[in-house]
Parts: structure tokens; C-alpha cells; sequence
């Protein structure tokens, strides 16, 4: 007996003992799922497009499909015509600071004070010392201490034995000179027993006593008093009381003076008593009597004053009249405030 053919648009029946086949599918690879468009009733549920194998057609190779993730060290966001990635930093060759002729560069470290000729080399090793910005590894490395300069974790070191570098006690009457022509008392005076010749960083006037930096560095010197620095300085004043509320957001908003504004970086009451109070000022301008000009102004004259620190350099106890020299962090300390 002949089987009856089948109408085009049936589907077979499920085999005897195998597995059934769903609506709409036929044999893997061979069949399609639906034969029209979603939404136009020309297949089942769920049915895309023109039909194939399960996912659709892929596209051209390479093109980006519906959902794609970005690829791993992108960002998935660059236009068009742009690279995913930042381009590498350019290669910078090593530069040769070996000289010949200096001194091993552990043996200058442990000279300035940094440690140990051993924990100088282990620095080293480490790759914690700059030689003119170049990280040195190597122990056998010689420098010149006059002409490179060396870096220890970002700080400077200073290698040149005939640097000094003095924080000064200046008394009350005594000029901010080295000497004096018209013969009074001078900072020169309290140093005129030291070989080297020496420079005062700033100034104060004669009735200000306090922290003045005395050296024979001058590209430090120099920096230390450029505005473009903003060094801050630190002064105590004595000054008539009782203070109002609103003193000090008046200083830090700016107050209006012959040769300009000036605004203070901080400002504290430290004491107040009946008739007079003790105030700390910190600013990093320069203008000459600025402090004394700014508190006459805001209506409380300056009783006395005195410069306690500037930038890391703190006045501590160092008795009037008498001075000391830097240490090795305070030095490194100032460099690191004017990018040296």
C-alpha cells in the first residue's frame, strides 16, 4: 500500500522510539524555525527573521554582535576611528651618570648622615637612590658631590661639604644685615667667627625677633624667597584685646593695604587676657612689615612679634641671639618645598 504524500507545509510525526521533534523545528542543520518575519503569524513564537539555524546568520567575520562585551584592557567607549587602548609611554634609554673620577656614591650617602655605608648600599639596591634623576642600582656607581645631585626616596641630598645651613635666633634691635655701616648691631655679628660667607634669607625688621635662615646656598636661598613658591611663614604677635569673633575670617578673606590686598593662610588666637591677646599668623607673603601693616589696619596694632617657623623649619629652643645647624631631613625638606 502507498503512503499518502504529504502536503507541503506538514510536519512528520514523531519517529517510533525516537525523540519527537518540536513545532517549527526541523532536523538540526537541515530544518527552519518559522519561515516569516516576527510579528507577521508566518511562524512560531519566538521565530526570527527569514529562519536558519538557531542564532540566525552571522554577519560579515569581525563584526560586532548584539550584547558583545568590550574586549579585556578596553573600555568599550572609543569612537570610531580611534584606538581602545593608550598608547605606550615612549622608551627613554638609560643615561650614563658614572663618573670616573668622584666618589662612590654609598660612601658620599653615608657621609652626608643618610646611614651606614652598608645601609647606603642596601638603598641602592633597592632602587631608592637618584643620581640627576636616573634610579642607580648599581654599587660600583661614582658621582661628582659638586656637579650631580642625588635624590634618597625623593628627597634631596645634599653632598657638598661646603654648604651651610643656619637657623638663627635674631634678637630684637639688630638690623637683617651682614654688616652695618652706620654701626649697629647686625646678624653678621653672631656669625663673623664662621670661614664661609654667608647670607641671610629674608629678612625681619629690627623690633621682629625670631627664625631667620642664614647659608651660602643661593640657588635655595633664591627659591626659598620667590612668592611662586608660597613658602608659609609662621609668626606670633602680642596684640591689644580683646579681639572680636569675626577677626580671623576677616584676615583669611583679605584685607585692603596701600600696595595691595593680603590675605593670611591661617590664623589662631593662641591666649586672650584683659587688654591684650597672643595670636599666631601664618602667610606666605613677603611685602615688607606685612604682618605688622595687615593687624594695624584690622584695628589691633602689633605689640610685639616674632617669627617662629619657615616652611619646615621650626624656631624650637634656640635661645636668643645663639643659632644651629640644619639636619639632614630639614635641608632635604626645603629642597623638596622649591623642587630642587
Amino acid at each position: 500500500m502507498t503512503p499518502p504524500r504529504r502536503r507541503q507545509g506538514d510536519q512528520p510525526g514523531p519517529r517510533k522510539g525516537g525523540k519527537g521533534s518540536r513545532p517549527g523545528q526541523g532536523p538540526r542543520g537541515q530544518g527552519q524555525r518559522g519561515e516569516g518575519p516576527r510579528g507577521q503569524g508566518g511562524g512560531p513564537k519566538g521565530a526570527r527573521g527569514q529562519g536558519g539555524p538557531k542564532g540566525g546568520p552571522r554577519g560579515p567575520k569581525g563584526a560586532p554582535r548584539r550584547g558583545r562585551q568590550p574586549d579585556r584592557g578596553t573600555s568599550g567607549r572609543s569612537r570610531g576611528g580611534q584606538p581602545d587602548l593608550a598608547p605606550p609611554e615612549p622608551w627613554l634609554p638609560q643615561r650614563d651618570v658614572h663618573d670616573p673620577d668622584g666618589v662612590r656614591l654609598q660612601k658620599l650617602l653615608a657621609g652626608a648622615g643618610v646611614g651606614s655605608r652598608r645601609a647606603c648600599e642596601q638603598l641602592i639596591a633597592d632602587g631608592r637612590v637618584e643620581v640627576d634623576g636616573q634610579v642607580v642600582t648599581e654599587l660600583g656607581v661614582r658621582v661628582d658631590p659638586l656637579r650631580q645631585t642625588v635624590h634618597v626616596d625623593g628627597e634631596r641630598v645634599q653632598l657638598d661639604d661646603s654648604r651651610v645651613y643656619l637657623a638663627f635666633n635674631k634678637p630684637t634691635g639688630v638690623v637683617t644685615t651682614m654688616s652695618d655701616e652706620l654701626g649697629r648691631p647686625s646678624v653678621g655679628d653672631y656669625v663673623h667667627s664662621r670661614p664661609e660667607r654667608l647670607f641671610h634669607v629674608g629678612r625681619l625688621d629690627a623690633d621682629t625677633e625670631g627664625l631667620l635662615l642664614l647659608t651660602n646656598d643661593g640657588e635655595l636661598a633664591h627659591r626659598l624667597q620667590h612668592p611662586a613658591y608660597e613658602v608659609l611663614k609662621t609668626y606670633v604677635a602680642e596684640v591689644p584685646g580683646p579681639l572680636p569673633k569675626d577677626l580671623g575670617k576677616r584676615l583669611r578673606e583679605g584685607i585692603e593695604l596701600d600696595d595691595g590686598p593680603v590675605a593670611v593662610d591661617s590664623f589662631r588666637v593662641i591666649d586672650s587676657r584683659p587688654g591684650k591677646a597672643i595670636v599666631e599668623v601664618v602667610l606666605h607673603e613677603g611685602r615688607k612689615h606685612i604682618v605688622r601693616r595687615m593687624l594695624e589696619t584690622s584695628g589691633h596694632p602689633v605689640i610685639s612679634l616674632v617669627r617662629t617657623q619657615i616652611g619646615n623649619i621650626r624656631l624650637g629652643d634656640t635661645r636668643t641671639g645663639r643659632w644651629r645647624a640644619l639636619t639632614r631631613d630639614e635641608i632635604g625638606g626645603l629642597y623638596k618645598q622649591v623642587g630642587l
